[in-house]
């Protein structure tokens, strides 16, 4: 991230899931009546009068992967709500509407993100007339600066107590050391706690195909300013997460992602290849 200038790759995921609630048939992977609202006026008819490049191949498999990802945190959450988790942070939320949806009455939300976004973020909320619930807690957090930790201690956040967190479209812009910082954090947390995130796979992983998906969308990103730079073997994240103090940990591959969201569905729309794996790991 660079200072003072909030992500552009959280608008692109934000929009992502907007162009779901509209071109997408039903049923939607992701329910989200807030996605379209928070990108300002015009954003429905833009999308259904003009897909455009959203109805090609790699945009489709693009946003199944970030619908599903968002639908597999919010399903993961739902379970640890009805074992008593009351505590919700949403790491790296860019434009990410939970809070504004969230029907759990005792579920305390904290979103967490860089300085600059977040204000951008408040500042889209405020002109589309988006109310911030007191359940919502928003942490400022420059990594550069300061810890995650140091970042919920200014909050209501409760370390003495369990907390789900989801991280999503982050870990590939990390180092591996503020990877293990964060996952630190969490595993110190009491039983119960946990986290749904996703990471890239190295590239020898890759078939030739995926290689050429993968570096298109490397490419953009890094034109963004947030060029990828983390990388794991699916044996390597197994032996992180272990490290850290998880003992339960679930990895979806883009098949398991497509039998369990996208089986039977109308419009084609699945997940293309697999670059990336979806992780929950709790404590």
């Amino acid at each position: 991230m660079q200072e003072g200038i909030p992500s552009r790759t959280a608008f692109g995921v934000a929009k992502r899931r907007a162009v779901h609630q509209i071109l997408d048939e039903s049923p939607l992977i992701l329910e989200d009546p807030i996605a379209v609202r928070i990108l300002g006026p015009g954003t429905d008819t833009t999308f259904a009068v003009e897909p455009g490049e959203e109805n090609n191949a790699f945009s489709r498999a693009m946003r199944a992967f970030i619908v599903a990802r968002s639908r597999c945190a919010e399903d993961n959450l739902r379970n640890a709500v009805a074992q008593g988790v009351t505590q919700y942070v949403v790491l790296g939320a860019g434009l990410d509407t939970f809070a504004y949806r969230n029907t759990h009455e005792q579920l305390k939300v904290f979103e967490v993100d860089f300085p600059a976004t977040q204000q951008w973020k408040r500042e889209l909320l405020a002109a589309a007339a988006i109310h911030i619930p007191p359940s919502l807690a928003f942490v400022p957090v420059d990594f550069e600066k300061q810890t995650l930790s140091e970042g919920l201690a200014q909050t209501s956040f409760d370390f003495d107590q369990p907390a789900f967190f989801s991280w999503l479209g982050v870990t590939l812009y990390l180092t591996l050391e503020a990877f293990r910082a964060t996952i630190r954090v969490i595993a110190a947390l009491p039983p119960g706690s946990g986290v749904t995130f996703e990471y890239a796979l190295e590239r020898s992983f890759l078939t030739f195909s995926e290689k050429i998906a993968f570096d298109m969308l490397a490419e953009r990103v890094a034109i963004a300013g947030e060029p990828f730079q983390l990388f794991f073997s699916p044996d390597q994240m197994q032996q992180e997460l272990r490290s850290a103090g998880f003992s339960r940990i679930e990895e979806l591959t883009s098949s398991d992602i497509n039998a369990r969201y996208f089986r039977k569905r109308s419009d084609g729309l699945a997940l293309q290849g697999g670059v990336a794996r979806l992780i929950t790991a709790w404590r």
